[in-house]
């Protein structure tokens, strides 16, 4: 028999499970125009920001949400390094040498930070033992303090762009929003570019932008 305890325990469970399975918050901000050439057949994917190391961490989930829905996507960094130039001359010889009928850009559009220090909790020792008076203890008591620890939440919003290479044109867009909660030993969290990259995905495929391979 399950306890009350225990179906607390599980309906908070699935309820985080949940929360952290919802991904980043997305607005078309640019419907498919009817001229447009979908469905794409090769993309090249572009991610656009500071650090090298998450334009390729978010171009390879891409890719490989693109490469289990059936569609051809080459990462942009896979063909660059972080001293390669980052300029349309760059990416344009890249669509020419995989063949790309579409390149899918994403770009950060705003990164707002916010820093809490947290108290942390104390552990408490005590210890007491009986004294000649009746009644009458002698107690001690040891406290320990963490030093205070800082909480991070970063609100990010990108935006994704899909490019005609043949109308030379943005077809498409989408914008998302994420809020990320990090501690101060944790650098990166690596999800927000799994969630990112599936939102991704999941429009292209519902609003018919790719195709899958033969």
């Amino acid at each position: 028999m399950i306890s009350i305890r225990n179906i607390f325990l599980i309906f908070v469970l699935a309820f985080v499970l949940g929360a952290c399975s919802t991904g980043p918050q997305v607005t078309r901000i640019k419907e498919l125009p009817a001229s447009a050439d979908a469905p794409y057949e090769k993309l090249l994917v572009v991610a656009l920001f500071d650090s090298f190391d998450s334009r390729h961490y978010l171009e390879r989930e891409v890719v490989a949400k693109m490469s289990e829905l059936g569609t051809d996507a080459v990462a942009s960094t896979s063909m660059m390094d972080s001293n390669t130039p980052v300029t349309r001359e760059t990416f344009m010889a890249m669509v020419d040498k995989i063949g790309a009928d579409a390149i899918l850009l994403t770009q950060l559009v705003s990164l707002q930070s916010e820093a809490t220090v947290k108290d942390m909790r104390p552990e408490t020792t005590i210890n007491y033992w009986p004294t000649y008076y009746y009644n009458v203890f002698s107690v001690e008591v040891t406290e320990y303090l963490e030093p205070q620890s800082i909480a991070f939440e970063h609100t990010l919003v990108l935006m994704t762009e899909l490019l005609s290479v043949l109308k030379r044109e943005s077809v498409w867009a989408i914008q998302s929003d994420a809020t990320i909660s990090l501690d101060h030993e944790t650098v990166r969290d690596y999800t927000i570019f799994v969630d990112e990259a599936n939102a991704i995905a999941t429009y292209l495929e519902r609003d018919g932008l790719i195709a899958e391979l033969p």
